[in-house]
């Protein structure tokens, strides 16, 4: 679909894009193409898109894949989708398409499911774009790929190093189920209406062997949003709200952290280890953070 197209289109329906719902369509047929190379679909793939908006990434996704899964949440795209895609909708063509009028992220959060063989390839709206990837990423078995077009100061926080300015929470809770295989940016031009911000893809692999099992993951998200919570603290500190004190000056020498450690200094490696150090004692205390 070309911009001119795009215009078209939208001009006949009379749609107006809404700004709060991040309406800026990806219509460079390069870009596109690109983000399809990037997911390495095969015939028996199925793929969830979040915001397809008007199906410029959608039919290319069904002439790769086995099914697409496409959560939009605007009722009038929803609608031209339906008519763009009819005959996959009714199970004809190369790949079938199932359409959800639906808030993607409150649908994930209520629909719990076997991600496995999924991939998730989408250019996703950047108010939901960071909660959804975390929220899938924490499922039992996430998807397999996650390719996605996002802000790209959001892409960068997800590869950012230990102890970088962008280095965070975002970055370990994703780090601790994927891997960064690749990202490119994406110039604003390629998008209409033109974004206030730079955009960029990020490819994500699931890793092939999980850090911790469901029950260290969750001392990990524990562990990593309280260590970040003030960021300038020491983290130690920190935890002490979770933790008993004597058991935290145990773990930290053991996994060798410094007391004085401040939670940017931390690799992930580091949480991950001080997650199953705190993990095998039943002596947490405090609520869930």
């Amino acid at each position: 679909m070309t911009l001119n197209e795009m215009r078209s289109l939208l001009e006949s329906r009379g749609i107006q894009l809404t700004k709060s719902l991040g309406q800026n369509f990806l219509h460079d047929g390069n870009q596109l193409r690109r983000i399809v190379t990037a997911a390495d679909l095969q015939p028996t793939d199925r793929v969830l898109e979040v915001g397809p908006g008007l199906g410029p990434l959608t039919g290319l996704l069904l002439a790769r894949a086995a099914s697409v899964l496409a959560i939009e949440k605007d009722a009038r795209l929803v609608a031209v989708l339906r008519e763009r895609f009819a005959g996959a909708l009714s199970g004809a063509g190369p790949g079938s398409l199932e359409l959800l009028e639906a808030d993607a992220l409150r649908w994930v959060e209520e629909n719990r499911r076997d991600w496995s063989d999924w991939k998730l390839v989408a250019n996703l709206p950047y108010s939901v774009a960071s909660p959804l990837m975390v929220e899938l990423a924490e499922a039992p078995i996430p998807p397999q790929r996650m390719v996605v077009t996002l802000q790209a100061e959001v892409v960068q926080r997800i590869a950012a190093p230990t102890d970088g300015d962008d280095y965070g929470i975002l970055t370990l809770l994703l780090g601790l189920r994927y891997q960064v295989r690749e990202w490119f940016r994406i110039r604003r031009g390629c998008f209409h209406p033109i974004p206030d911000v730079d955009s960029a893809c990020i490819s994500l692999v699931r890793r092939p062997v999980p850090l911790l099992d469901e029950e260290g993951s969750k001392v990990f998200t524990r562990l990593v949003k309280r260590a970040f919570s003030e960021r300038r603290k020491m983290m130690l500190k920190l935890l002490k709200t979770l933790w008993p004190p004597e058991l935290l000056q145990d773990a930290f020498q053991r996994v060798g952290i410094l007391p004085s450690e401040r939670a940017e200094k931390v690799s992930l490696e580091g949480f991950v280890a001080l997650a199953r150090c705190l993990g095998a004692s039943s002596k947490a205390v405090g609520p869930h953070y």
